[in-house]
This record gives C-alpha cells, sequence and structure tokens, in this order.
C-alpha cells in the first residue's frame, strides 16, 4: 500500500471465480478488478454534499473519490465524514443544495489516505488495511488515476475462494482423484 494525499444465496462473480485458478500468494489486487471497478465512484471538487449523499446513496457505496479536472485523485469522503458533516448541519445544508450554495466535496474529503495499485499483492493489501482499520483503499494507477476501490469483504471473498479451491486440490491429489 502507498500513502497519499448478507444474502445467503451463494453467487460466485467472475472475480470469484478467477481467483480460485490462484495461490493465494500470487493473488495481486487486479484479480478483483471485475469487483473493485464496480465500486468506484467519483466526483469533482465541486459537486455539492449533498449530491454526494445521493450518488453514495444510490450506488450504495461508502466510498467516493474526489478527482481534479484531469482525473487524478486528490481525495476521499467516506460515507462516515459525510454523514458527521451532514449531520452537523443538515437542514441548512440540503437546503444549500436546492440554491446551489454550500459545502462542496473539497471542503471535507480527506487529503491523505492510503491506496494501492493493481499488482499490490492482494495478501499484503488486505493485511495492511486490517492494521489500519480501513474496510476499503482506492486502487491507483501511476499517474494518480483511479482504477477501482479494494473493499475489505471482497478481497477476503476472493482469498477465500482460492483457498477453497487450493483444498480441493489437496484433497483430490491426496485420495487419488483425477491422478491415475
Amino acid at each position: 500500500m502507498r500513502s497519499t494525499a448478507p444474502s445467503l444465496i451463494n453467487i460466485e462473480s467472475p472475480s470469484v471465480a478467477a481467483a480460485e485458478t490462484m495461490t493465494l500468494q500470487e493473488m495481486q489486487v487486479s484479480s478483483i478488478q471485475i469487483v473493485s471497478g464496480a465500486r468506484l465512484l467519483t466526483v469533482g471538487f465541486d459537486v455539492n454534499l449533498a449530491d454526494v449523499a445521493a450518488l453514495m446513496s444510490g450506488a450504495q457505496l461508502s466510498l467516493v473519490l474526489v478527482c481534479d479536472v484531469s482525473g487524478s485523485v486528490a481525495g476521499v469522503i467516506s460515507d462516515t465524514m459525510l454523514i458527521h458533516r451532514l449531520g452537523l448541519g443538515s437542514p441548512r445544508i440540503l437546503g444549500e443544495r436546492a440554491a446551489g450554495s454550500g459545502q462542496r466535496a473539497a471542503n471535507i474529503m480527506a487529503r491523505d489516505f492510503k491506496a494501492c495499485c493493481q499488482t499490490d499483492s492482494l495478501v499484503e493489501v488486505l493485511a495492511a488495511m486490517h492494521s489500519r482499520g480501513l474496510i476499503h483503499v482506492p486502487i491507483l494507477d501511476t499517474d494518480n488515476r483511479p482504477s477501482g476501490v479494494v473493499y475489505a469483504r471482497d478481497g477476503l471473498r476472493a482469498l477465500l475462494a482460492a483457498g477453497n479451491a487450493e483444498e480441493a486440490q489437496l484433497i483430490d491429489y491426496v485420495t487419488g482423484i483425477g491422478y491415475r
């Protein structure tokens, strides 16, 4: 990682199915690109906080990346940050939405956040997230442009799927299934 400013139905996503063919240690962040890319939500500096809240709620995501005009990530806004800010003056801020004024994304975004890249080890990223108490981390390229967001639950599901596949292969090997 680098530093920068319940459903009971078991449906496997393509990224989880692909993870089953890899060993745990060789899995990279890119192995969950399909799901991490789908969790990417970006806004510009001037987007009103009430609009940010509506976007996050509609997409059911808990992290939005604030990007500059070139598409580089300048900061992040989590649902917790947004709830805290909107909760401090909700009627005023929501009323300002209609008037076209009020708090903007750039006013509350965290400029110091942790990020990773596609080639980072998924195991190492999840371990770093756990040690820092993070539930999501942006995936950035070398130009600081976003390509997705790692949510801990997605990474853990992929590792679990890969671990289950390794276990099944070992059982098959020990019992001689498919090796005659």
